[in-house]
């Protein structure tokens, strides 16, 4: 079976110490605890928090880079980075390699990702049943009034904490995975 991708996305704003960066590394930590892996821009902010939170717990993180940013670094805790050369290639390799999106608080940056997701689902150019979950109340009036006209998701889910969100995960993706690294280690230690 496939690992399943989680992408985050969230706001470069927030600074370690803050409630928003704490809640995103949480809930990197937790995904990470799960066995999935995490997507997310690749930079500060959340993105950094959530990457952070999960290379504690072992798991991987994935930092979709753009060059068109101009040379800035991923952040330190991207352990497999992906460059792209435009905005429009970062946004559809966030969407596309995820099997369920997370949206955080943010700004314009989050809002075209959360809006891209919203009208792949309405041309149905993703494939699956992928879960959009939102951490908090933040962007509520926006999902609804962009789904006023055509209700096009089937899947959304607001919820109050990372806990509550991974939950959301669990019941989607089923029984926990074990990392890959955890299996093999498991293996190793069974007697033949």
């Amino acid at each position: 079976m496939k690992t399943p991708v989680v992408s985050v996305f969230g706001s470069s704003a927030p600074q370690p110490g803050s409630d928003a960066y704490i809640a995103a590394f949480e809930l990197g930590r937790l995904i990470a605890k799960q066995g999935w892996t995490i997507c997310n821009g690749g930079y500060g902010g959340t993105m950094e928090a959530a990457a952070r939170g999960a290379a504690t717990a072992g798991g991987l993180t994935i930092g979709v880079t753009c060059s068109g940013f101009g040379p800035r670094p991923a952040n330190r805790y991207v352990r497999r980075r992906i460059r792209t050369t435009n905005l429009f290639d970062r946004l559809k390799t966030l969407i596309r390699s995820a099997s369920a999106y997370v949206v955080l608080p943010g700004g314009t940056g989050t809002l075209v990702e959360l809006s891209l997701v919203l009208e792949f689902a309405n041309k149905r150019m993703l494939t699956g049943n992928r879960p959009l979950i939102f951490l908090g109340d933040y962007w509520r009036g926006v999902v609804e009034a962009a789904t006023r006209e055509r209700p096009l998701l089937q899947n959304v889910h607001f919820c109050a904490t990372p806990a509550d969100t991974v939950s959301v995960l669990c019941n989607h993706f089923g029984p926990k995975a074990a990392p890959a690294r955890r299996r093999a280690a498991a293996r190793k230690r069974t007697p033949a």
